[in-house]
């Protein structure tokens, strides 16, 4: 699928946890043309990592990253690699080594992201602990909210997300498959890409009207 996309000009991106990803599927992803790959690796050591990854292995995207540059250099290809780490109260003291390290760990690109949590109200232990680098705000009752979005959203009309059965979805926050535009195996994306639910869930998105919007921070 990332071969076909590559050949129609499509820019392609996949998200991983990489605890499954060997040398032999790295080559093939470097080889289809796969334009970027997202690790995520939410800490430096294994006790850092499994604080959010829980039942991970911080050494398989260690592994993978490397996998992924041997890739990458032997088939001289043009596949981003690119390194996403959480920010969590956990791993903040690990933040300067992510800057230092991640191109020694074989990515290309560092992305420090905040994390969405659950259960936020009353605060949550892997909050970190300065409030500029979470996505929520302690209020003079007490209480945490979530910050103020940034205006606008690109997403829906730049691209979809693709998942394992072939559900063609607006973002990555439909998690639940609730807005998912058709089935990729059964209609061309083409179509898809146009019919009148994509373009209800555009219309929608600039109304404001749903709930997986208040989650994003683009």
């Amino acid at each position: 699928m990332i071969a076909e996309a590559h050949e129609e000009g499509l820019y392609t991106i996949v998200s991983t946890n990489a605890q499954a990803l060997t040398p032999r599927m790295a080559e093939e992803l470097v080889k289809a043309g796969l334009s970027r790959i997202i690790v995520s690796m939410d800490g430096m050591s294994q006790e850092t990592y499994g604080a959010y990854r829980i039942g991970g292995s911080v050494d398989k995207c260690k592994e993978a990253l490397r996998y992924l540059r041997a890739a990458k250099k032997r088939l001289h290809g043009h596949t981003t690699i690119e390194l996403q780490c959480l920010r969590l109260r956990t791993n903040e003291h690990e933040w300067d080594e992510f800057e230092k390290s991640y191109k020694v760990l074989g990515a290309d690109k560092l992305s420090l992201k905040t994390a969405q949590l659950y259960d936020y109200r009353n605060g949550h232990p892997l909050m970190p602990s300065d409030e500029q680098y979470s996505r929520y705000k302690r209020s003079e009752d007490g209480l945490y909210y979530r910050k103020p979005l940034p205006s606008g959203c690109w997403r829906a009309w730049s691209g979809v997300v693709i998942t394992t059965n072939g559900d063609v979805l607006p973002c990555c926050y439909d998690k639940g498959h609730k807005y998912a535009y058709g089935n990729i195996l059964k209609t061309p994306l083409s179509e898809l890409f146009r019919n009148e639910k994509a373009d209800a869930f555009r219309h929608n998105v600039l109304r404001e009207k749903y709930p997986i919007c208040q989650e994003c921070w683009k």
